[in-house]
């Protein structure tokens, strides 16, 4: 790189107005395959979709365990056996 001084600036500039910009031409047609995109959707992420989609909670279920809470007939032997097995199980990881 050189540096000549000050001597050898440019003077101002004339300005010019804006610079015209010409359509572009149609691109030439491809085959039908080209451009065209396609999704496939595997079924796990699917069914993931559609658990996303689901309740929070299950207003039916928690309606027929407060009926048979309120009849008396809800707590068992058997359900009592599972929550407890289950609970073990979380406290254990």
């Amino acid at each position: 790189m050189q540096i000549n001084g000050v001597n050898h600036l440019h003077g101002a500039q004339s300005i010019q107005g804006p610079h015209r910009v010409r359509a572009a031409e149609s691109a030439p047609q491809m085959d039908s395959w080209w451009g065209v995109d396609e999704v496939e959707i595997s079924s796990e992420a699917d069914l993931i979709s559609r658990v996303h989609d689901m309740p929070d909670i299950r207003a039916d279920r928690v309606a027929q365990i407060r009926a048979e809470i309120a009849a008396g007939i809800y707590e068992s032997g058997d359900k009592l056996e599972v929550a407890v097995g289950r609970l073990l199980d979380e406290m254990s990881y």
